[in-house]
């Protein structure tokens, strides 16, 4: 094997193949770091998640919260005078 024979072969494979392997490694590892970190990732749908779990115990809390001050207000208003 002469000289440019080692240099443009590595273990078997041509420089070009390498260039095109590590290309390839190299957006792939990009589009997987999109997926994790991206706008539309795992990461943000995981907060999405929590966040609507969160709106939906707040919406309970604030209906119990409502009815209760509707029974008040209710009960004042049979307290009060009647015009008429």
């Amino acid at each position: 094997m002469t000289h440019t024979q080692e240099v443009g072969a590595i273990a078997g494979l041509s420089l070009k193949t390498l260039l095109v392997t590590a290309i390839g490694i190299l957006l792939f590892g990009i589009y997987v770091g999109i997926l994790i970190y991206g706008e539309n990732s795992l990461t943000v749908l995981t907060q999405l998640k929590e966040k609507k779990q969160r709106l939906i115990e707040e919406g309970k809390s604030l209906k119990n919260e409502n009815q209760k001050l509707q029974k008040k207000y209710f009960e004042l208003q049979q307290l009060e005078p009647k015009e008429g």
